[in-house]
This record gives C-alpha cells, sequence and structure tokens, in this order.
C-alpha cells in the first residue's frame, strides 16, 4: 500500500536534511523525484546520486523559496520533465529565533516570505501539473499547535498559518482528489538542530520518549502520506514529535 511506483515527486528543500531524507524515501518507493535546493550544489547532486541508485530519475534545481520568479520556474521545470506532478513536499523552510520586541523586520520578512508566502506560490504553481488523487504535504512543525518557552513566537506563527493553509486547501482540491496535509515533527537530528547541542538535553527533556528523531522517521511518515495507503487522510496533522505535544 505504500508503492509510489510511477509517481512523481517535487521536493523542495531536498539538498539535505528532512527534505534528502524524504527524497530518497520517496525514490525507495518506486517514485522520480526532483529536489530544489538554493545553495548547496554539491550536496544536491549527491541526493540526485542517492535517487539514482535506486533506479528512478531524480534531478535537483536551484531557487530560492523567497523568489516568486523562481519558484514558478523550478515547479514548470520539474513537470516537464517528468511529464507532471503526482507528489508536491513543501519542505524547504528557515528558523529565525527570538523574542518579537527584538526581532528585526528582515527576519520576520524572512519568515513569512520563505515559510509561508514560499509554501503558498509553490503548491499554487503546481496545482495545475498535480494528478488526480495526488499528494500536497508541507513539512510543518509541532510548535504550531504548542509553543512550550519563549523566543519561538514568530517562527511557531508561520507554521501555524501553513496548518491553517492545508486545512483550506483539502477542501478546494477534494474533487480532484488530491489530499493535501501536514507533517509536524518534533526535535529532529541534523545539522541545523544536533541531538548532541548545548541545548539537546533540555529539548529532549520535552518528549515523552526521551531522545531526538531521525530524518528516516520523518520521511517514512512523509511516505506514508504520499501513498495509497493514506487515500482517506486530508485536511489534518500528522505530528511525529516522540511525544513533545503529549
Amino acid at each position: 500500500m505504500t508503492d509510489l511506483t510511477g509517481k512523481r515527486a517535487l521536493v523542495t528543500g531536498g539538498s539535505r536534511g528532512i527534505g534528502a531524507a524524504i527524497a530518497v524515501a520517496l525514490a525507495k518507493a518506486g517514485a522520480d523525484v526532483a529536489i530544489s535546493y538554493e545553495r548547496a550544489a554539491d550536496r544536491a547532486r549527491e541526493v540526485v546520486e542517492r535517487i539514482e541508485a535506486t533506479g528512478r530519475r531524480g534531478i535537483a534545481i536551484q531557487a530560492s523559496a523567497a523568489d516568486p520568479e523562481a519558484i514558478e520556474a523550478m515547479v514548470a521545470q520539474a513537470a516537464e520533465a517528468f511529464g507532471g506532478l503526482d507528489i508536491l513536499v513543501n519542505n524547504v523552510g528557515i528558523a529565525r529565533v527570538g523574542a518579537i520586541a527584538d526581532m528585526s523586520l528582515e527576519d520576520i520578512d524572512a519568515l513569512l516570505h520563505v515559510n509561508v508566502r514560499g509554501t503558498i506560490l509553490t503548491t499554487q504553481a503546481a496545482i495545475p501539473h498535480l494528478s488526480e488523487g495526488g499528494r500536497v504535504i508541507t513539512i510543518g512543525s509541532n510548535v504550531a499547535e504548542r509553543v512550550p518557552f519563549p523566543n519561538l513566537t514568530m517562527y511557531a506563527l508561520t507554521k501555524s498559518a501553513q496548518l491553517s493553509f492545508t486545512r483550506g486547501l483539502a477542501h478546494e482540491l477534494a474533487e480532484r482528489k488530491i489530499t493535501v496535509n501536514v507533517v509536524q515533527p518534533g526535535p529532529v537530528d541534523t545539522d541545523l538542530n544536533p541531538a548532541e547541542s548545548d541545548t539537546a538535553e533540555f529539548t529532549r527533556s520535552f518528549t515523552a520518549l526521551k531522545r531526538y528523531g531521525t530524518v528516516e522517521e520523518i520521511a517514512a511518515v512523509v511516505t506514508f502520506v504520499a501513498s495509497p495507503a493514506a487515500s482517506f487522510i486530508t485536511g489534518t496533522a500528522l505530528t511525529a514529535d516522540g511525544g513533545f505535544n503529549a
């Protein structure tokens, strides 16, 4: 039921971390996968090689998630390469932390432009290319629904916006049997959020499992949501946070 043979996917921000793991997992399940990246061309090529090692097609497309023209061109290039799209994974995102009273306009705009506007514009560009029964999956955050400590306010706001966007869009695309969902990771061991950082033990203490997740665990959830097994799940959030929000 999680077979994706013949499906065509686009994973934004797929050159590292959770995005790279998602891209490879979708390929292992049978999908051809395009990834976008902003600066890490070498790492993007490595991910494409991992995709191709599964026997599937892979391409990497340079694009900034804050640039509307680049977003449109990126989606068009992916759809042209594969003859359409079946799965869109809005993975790209940024984090800026700090008290609202001290946060610069530059940081506020960056969060809104990438996490909110970028998600909306990428999805908007992909909708005409998505097949009936397709999937739109956004990588959100468990802090969309619970903000347990200060300085996450603005970041959490953008993740809450993704959740509202998902719920509304699920109704708009239901006639085409396209499902729209958010996967909300908690603390995951990545380059940007290592499980052995100075604050990791404090963060780990909030989870029921008392550990960070792995990128492969999040990729497994996304692969399930992208598959026929999840055909009756739409307009909702699947939270994989080790019990952080329990």
